[in-house]
């Protein structure tokens, strides 16, 4: 029998493994981000694994109770937080220089990406069009914690044109609230909605309520909070701690607003964090603030710990269905990062401005990671088809209609297949871009550390706008 006063329970060792990395990552981050250039999602997932149910066993989420309600909301926390950042960091003549730009990525490039995806699924794991549709637009989105971690607060992000920074940027704020539409199409389908239901779902539920009033609501509260803050600083009632606070907490307060309301999450949050930080006037009260890399480094790491200690193995290789296996699912990972986005962005850069030279819109075709969005709308599927609601049962019921008992069977492990290589080899680009950019070069044009060079990626125009 163990010594009593050891007490190992689920909430003391979810906090030493945590901790212990986040320590870890923190004492050697510049080491690790300028010189391995690496970052802390596909590490984070690492742990995950190492301490998870596959590997020591330390970390069992789902013994402990953490079920597919807390992974939707842990999920939508992260998310809504950092879509609310992405909002507030976009400089303030941004849309107004780059609307087009972004209008493209999250109108063809998007629409694109969801049929080839949704082709790819129907004929590797024969699910029906229906099924194919709802898992593609779980991974239609880019992520904004993904790309956050990979284009900001590194020595190779000062290799990229800021203006290319943000319009990715700007897109994954955006797009996971764009991708409900598509997601709730595959579902009225595969519920066997009639045609005039499945149109009034989707324009007047989905469009108008989610949607477009989710873009109000954010507006709307993001341009009051600015004026209370505005009048309370200018009362000298607020401390230089509270504004960072402030932040925070208000987009927590966007992500319980737009819940509550049914409305969509990530667009309220987003359009408030660029209603508040429109005037500029916050951005220069917190231009030396380290928040953000706070917010990246805590929540971001701690949700890809879970994430990768919440894997499920088993189901990578079912009994069930004999086409949900290693080999299938390799090749949706290839086909994916090959061709969701790269042909489009390619096939339409003459009408994204934003993408001056072949090699930039190479760039933005590659970097369209899949990650917590995925994940999100994965479970917010499953929820549809689980209670027709948004609240998903703590785990898949067995005794659905066939079509929909099939697609909740395999959203799941497709989806986080697909998450889990996409964080690896988006994580992993930035090393692979610096070290071959290095022995591309002459040797007397190299960087004396290797892939250490900070001068602009080739192919891409310095110009800033």
């Amino acid at each position: 029998m163990a010594w009593k006063q050891l007490e190992p329970t689920s909430t003391h060792l979810t906090i030493l493994v945590l901790s212990s990395f986040l320590i870890i990552y923190a004492l050697f981050s510049l080491f690790i981000r300028n010189r391995l250039h690496l970052s802390e999602p596909p590490l984070a997932a690492l742990v995950g694994i190492i301490f998870g149910p596959a590997g020591a066993n330390i970390l069992r989420p789902v013994e402990w109770g953490m079920d597919d309600g807390f992974t939707q909301e842990l999920t939508r926390i992260v998310l809504g937080v950092q879509c609310f950042a992405v909002g507030v960091e976009l400089p303030r003549t941004f849309f107004r220089k780059h609307w087009k730009s972004v209008a493209m990525l999250l109108g063809p490039v998007m629409t694109f990406g969801w049929l080839i995806c949704a082709l790819f699924i129907w004929l590797l794991f024969d699910t029906g069009i229906p099924t194919a549709l709802v898992i593609s637009a779980c991974l239609t989105p880019t992520d904004p914690v993904l790309a956050a971690s990979i284009l900001s607060n590194s020595q190779f992000s000062t290799r990229v044109p800021t203006r290319i920074k943000h319009i990715l940027s700007a897109e994954s704020g955006c797009n996971d609230g764009i991708s409900f539409p598509f997601l709730y199409v595959g579902l009225s389908i595969l519920t066997g909605a009639t045609a005039a239901d499945g149109l009034k779902q989707y324009f007047l539920i989905t469009l108008l309520w989610q949607c477009t009033l989710g873009i109000i609501i954010g507006f709307v509260i993001g341009d009051i909070a600015y004026r209370l803050l505005r009048y309370s600083d200018g009362k000298g009632m607020v401390g230089q701690a509270s504004y960072l606070v402030f932040y925070l907490l208000l987009a927590l307060f966007c992500v319980g607003v737009a819940s509550t309301l049914g409305v969509d999450d990530f667009l309220v949050a987003f359009s408030a964090g660029v209603s508040f930080a429109r005037h500029g006037w916050f951005a220069d009260r917190t231009a030396h603030s380290q928040l953000p890399n706070v917010i990246d480094l805590q929540l971001n790491s701690s949700l890809f710990i879970y994430f990768g200690a919440r894997l499920p193995w088993s189901q990578f290789n079912d009994d069930r269905y004999p086409v949900l296996n290693p080999g299938r699912l390799f090749a949706l990972v290839a086909l994916v990062l090959l061709f969701r986005r790269l042909p489009a962005v390619l096939a339409l850069k003459w009408l994204i401005p934003g993408l001056k030279t072949y090699r930039e819109a190479i760039f933005a075709g590659h970097f369209g990671p899949m990650g917590v969005g995925a994940i999100f709308l994965a479970i917010e599927a499953r929820a549809q088809l689980e209670t027709d609601t948004s609240l998903p049962l703590p785990s898949p019921p067995l005794d659905l209609p066939k079509p929909s008992q099939r697609a909740v069977d395999l959203i799941w492990p497709i989806v986080c297949f697909v998450v889990l290589f996409s964080t690896i080899v988006h994580g992993l680009s930035t090393l692979v871009i610096s070290i071959s950019g290095h022995f591309l070069r002459q040797e007397g044009e190299r960087a004396p550390l290797l892939g250490g060079e900070t001068d602009r990626l080739d192919g891409m125009i310095s110009e800033e706008e």
